[in-house]
């Protein structure tokens, strides 16, 4: 069945993913199972979407309740589950208006709009203008490849969009000598999650903020991968001490269902206008509902980002233990919450596949990096069992 399965993928789908050879057919919680019925603990979780695990019951019944009263009517009528989102994260965040999309290149290229028109106001001048971070990652639609600072994204799709800057992330001089009259927005990850998961140094994203104030710059935040309480905290900014102007979410927004938006403040938003930016599907009935239930079950008295910074905590300190025991195969062990990085001395792929043969998915980026991004409801059982699968590859090496 895998094999047939398969080889249907391969002649039928777009050669865009190196896809595991294995066919998922359903999850719960922090597993899934393949077509086989073999079972793997998840420490991908959707690249960070599902973080209240697989098929969460909650997530299931707002979807299957809204499915049976209202699947979709544009955005040329109010409703009623998109209103219940937004207010929801404009009432945990510094922002004061939302737009809904699809997803986080959309949510990218959404942003880029926003800041755009904003500063073309007759009041802001005329500036278009963005810096952005080497090593960032914003998406694969051309405004947010264009914006990423990775070439091997880039290689095949030139022209790029113009009117990109990209700096070293963490250098602030770089920042400064970038900015010029056409300037007007800086675009940063709080956390590099596809770059390697690389975090800012003390003080690097307060800096940054005073350049953008100081030279009338927006700050715009991509939180795709760090937001929804990835990082022990509803949002990563709220680490630093910082607030930015725009800020883009999807991954965990929905629980695992497609939806991506931006938030941004009232002066800045007020840039959009009717016919100046739209999403056929963005915010729909379904995806807004599971989004709703899916913010509720994280905000619940807050339980979750308590778990998540212990749990957190207890998954980077088990790797650094195995650091210690195995210095030659790893170099460091980078993690805020439950988004960690582990930077091997060599290729991380072969240990995905010996990982996945035995049961675990785990993830690789940037060649050697191993990215851990489970379900935030991942225990300490489950992390136990992953590092003694790691340990034993290690040690037979």
């Amino acid at each position: 069945m895998d094999k047939k399965l398969i080889d249907e993928s391969k002649k039928y789908l777009m050669n865009t993913y190196n896809r595991a050879p294995i066919v998922l057919r359903k999850g719960r919680g922090m597993k899934v199972w393949d077509s086989t019925g073999k079972e793997y603990i998840d420490f991908v979780g959707g690249v960070a979407v599902n973080c209240l695990g697989h098929c969460h019951p909650k997530v299931v019944i707002a979807i299957q309740k809204q499915a049976q009263r209202l699947i979709h009517v544009s955005n040329l009528y109010h409703i009623e589950p998109q209103i219940r989102l937004a207010k929801l994260l404009i009432d945990n965040s510094f922002a004061d208006k939302v737009f809904f999309c699809n997803s986080g290149a959309e949510a990218i290229e959404g942003a880029i709009k926003l800041a755009r028109k904003y500063s073309k106001d007759p009041v802001a001048g005329n500036k278009y203008e963005i810096i952005a971070a080497l090593g960032s990652f914003h998406g694969r639609t051309l405004a947010a490849l264009s914006a990423t600072g990775q070439e091997k994204f880039q290689k095949g799709f030139e022209p790029l969009m113009p009117g990109f800057k990209h700096v070293p992330f963490n250098d602030v001089d770089a920042l400064k000598n970038a900015i010029s009259a056409n300037t007007c927005a800086v675009l940063l990850e709080p956390i590099q999650g596809e770059g390697g998961v690389r975090f800012p140094s003390e003080d690097y994203l307060k800096q940054v903020r005073q350049i953008c104030d100081e030279n009338k710059l927006l700050l715009v935040l991509d939180e795709i991968q760090t937001g929804m309480g990835r990082t022990g905290k509803l949002f990563a900014y709220e680490h630093y001490g910082i607030q930015p102007d725009i800020m883009t979410l999807a991954k965990g927004l929905g629980g695992g269902v497609a939806i991506g938006a931006v938030l941004a403040k009232e002066n800045v938003a007020a840039a959009f206008q009717p016919g100046t930016h739209a999403s056929t599907f963005g915010g729909n009935p379904l995806a807004c509902a599971a989004g709703v239930v899916t913010m509720e079950t994280l905000l619940e008295d807050g339980f979750m980002f308590d778990h998540c910074r212990r749990i957190g905590k207890y998954f980077k300190d088990s790797l650094e233990r195995l650091k210690k025991d195995f210095p030659s195969y790893i170099a460091d062990i980078r993690g805020l919450g439950l988004l960690i990085g582990m930077e091997m001395t060599r290729a991380g792929g072969p240990i995905v596949d010996t990982c996945m043969g035995r049961g675990l998915l785990i993830n690789c980026t940037s060649g050697n990096v191993l990215r851990f991004t489970p379900p935030l409801i991942v225990n300490e059982k489950e992390i136990d069992h992953l590092i003694d699968t790691l340990e034993d590859i290690f040690a037979r090496q």
